[in-house]
């Protein structure tokens, strides 16, 4: 990647990021304009973008539980979306073609191909658009991320099929292995300590152990590291692991947003046919939105994770790339998923940036979508008495809970949106429930807002206080406000929104430590304490 595509990549992130725009759809930008003065990318750009891939689905896998990919709005949602795509798009494709473009070459099979293409949603702006807006954790974050990992799957069980290479009979020796391998690696990352060393264990794991090893019998590297990271997902360290990793996932990606935008060459045709397909789109989330609710998911869950998934794929234009070089499609088709893709990211990411907002005035309007009964990860458990709500219950959102709990015994609630957390957090006799503050049902379902005098927004992300501020807003929450945030512009931002409170949390932290250094000395060495008072009094004066 030479100083031209680092200057244009970072020069039109920075525009998309001051129009409040996720980075990414400046570097697709970017890769168009180097495409049209025909700059191409090369190996390195390549090779940046495949690497970025590999980890981000390392990365999806760590946090991956297959139980949750087993639940019906996951696989069967998935499912009859794809094949709801399929019967829709296929025959207004060959219908447009045949009225609009009968020279296109489109039949039958090619549509099926092009609709196929379609029917994935990005992994990348996904992830991405849901750890900005802080909601990776919240229930419409974790049904978008399932949902993705199932196409992910089926994408590379088609890429690999349709490659007509027949795995390797070691693979029957390489899954069991590496399932058994399980201490091992364990035993590997726990070793690897906490700098430089944790981040190259990440690329032995993915790159070396699971896409590499998958490769050699056969099967789809990207699938390998995906396995690779639900393997050590449970790891007490994989956490630290996908945090070490983090950095430099997001860059590498840069190289394969660069290479959507020199796909290929743009032309009036492959303009004409990407409108077509961004038409499409709103039926596309359309048929996310009906399917959630008919699984007892709420209008507001459906309609968030439909947001997030409102987008094509970066693996329909593998998809396509293979259809091209197989013969089956022209290369147009190619160019016009491509920028097809780039158009709906264009669209998704306010979309997405907006999506509470715009659900707020329709939401008794969407609500008649949803069915009877009550998904049991999806309904925030409340119950009335307590004074006092800590949202976030992770380390910082504990301390606070005991803290305040000791001074206002039997009024302090706490709240977090991940079950797992909170079922152990319950099994510690810990007055804990599922509920999201973010979460506009929330705040209007029984009306906490009229009850709670405190609330203490603990949670780990600092665009889930944000979030979670503007939803207090919205709904006339007059009650204290206190956030805690990891860095100083992080805490002008908060008080900017006009809370009661906010701290950073190292600072707030180093001032309790010295407390403590002190107290203690004063218990150990009372008559050094006095001496270097005394003195400090003589030097005053």
């Amino acid at each position: 990647m030479d100083a031209i595509l680092i200057a244009l990549a970072f020069g039109f992130g920075l525009v998309a990021q001051r129009f409040r725009l996720p980075p990414m759809v400046g570097f697709l930008v970017a890769g168009f304009v180097l495409q049209a003065v025909g700059r191409e990318g090369g190996e390195t750009i390549e090779k940046a973008a495949e690497l970025g891939v590999t980890l981000m689905l390392f990365s999806i896998g760590l946090k991956l539980r297959i139980k949750n990919l087993l639940r019906p709005e996951i696989w069967a949602g998935t499912t009859l979306h794809a094949g709801a795509v399929l019967l829709l798009f296929s025959p207004l494709m060959v219908g447009l073609a045949a009225l609009l473009a009968p020279a296109a070459g489109l039949d039958w099979s090619g549509a099926v191909l092009v609709a196929f293409a379609l029917s994935f949603s990005s992994t990348v702006f996904a992830i991405k658009a849901l750890t900005e807006n802080g909601d990776l954790g919240a229930m419409h974050g974790r049904l978008a991320i399932g949902v993705l990992v199932m196409q992910d799957i089926v994408a590379v069980l088609f890429l690999t099929i349709s490659k007509g290479v027949i795995p390797s009979p070691w693979v029957f020796a390489l899954i069991p292995g590496l399932l058994l391998a399980r201490p091992l690696l364990g035993w590997i990352l726990n070793h690897s300590g906490h700098g430089e060393l944790v981040a190259l264990c990440g690329f032995f794991l993915a790159l070396v152990v699971g896409a590499k090893g998958f490769d050699s019998v056969g099967m789809k590297a990207d699938l390998g590291a995906l396995f690779m990271g639900v393997l050590v997902g449970t790891h007490p360290r994989a956490k630290e692991l996908k945090k070490s990793l983090s950095g430099i996932t997001d860059l590498l990606l840069v190289g394969f947003f660069l290479n959507i935008g020199l796909e290929g060459e743009l032309s009036w045709k492959a303009v004409g046919w990407a409108l077509a397909m961004l038409v499409l789109l709103p039926l596309k989330g359309l048929g996310f939105l009906v399917l959630f609710t008919r699984f007892k998911l709420r209008a507001r869950t459906a309609w968030m994770a439909a947001a997030s998934l409102s987008t094509y794929s970066e693996f329909g234009l593998i998809v396509m790339a293979l259809g091209a070089g197989k013969g089956w499609i022209g290369e147009e088709w190619l160019v016009a998923v491509a920028l097809a893709l780039s158009l709906s990211f264009l669209i998704a990411a306010p979309l997405n940036r907006k999506a509470e907002k715009l659900y707020d005035p329709i939401s008794d309007s969407l609500k008649k979508l949803q069915t009877r009964g009550r998904h049991r990860d999806d309904l925030p458990i409340i119950r009335r008495g307590e004074k006092v709500a800590v949202f976030g219950m992770g380390r910082v959102g504990l301390a606070a809970y005991h803290s305040l709990e000791h001074r206002f015994p039997g009024q302090v609630i706490g709240f977090d949106r991940d079950p797992g957390k909170v079922e152990f957090h319950r099994e510690q006799e810990r007055n804990v429930m599922l509920a999201d503050a973010t979460d506009s049902d929330f705040w209007e379902r029984v009306s906490p807002k009229e009850w709670l005098e405190l609330v203490v927004l603990a949670m780990p992300s600092h665009q889930s206080n944000l979030h979670a501020i503007e939803t207090l807003k919205r709904h006339d929450f007059n009650g204290v406000v206190v956030a805690s945030a990891q860095y100083d512009e992080e805490v002008r931002e908060l008080r900017s929104l006009g809370i009661d409170a906010a701290f950073n949390l190292y600072t707030q932290a180093g001032a309790s430590f010295s407390r403590h250094v002190f107290n203690v000395f004063v218990q150990q060495r009372p008559d050094l304490v006095a001496t270097w008072e005394e003195a400090g009094n003589e030097s005053e004066r």
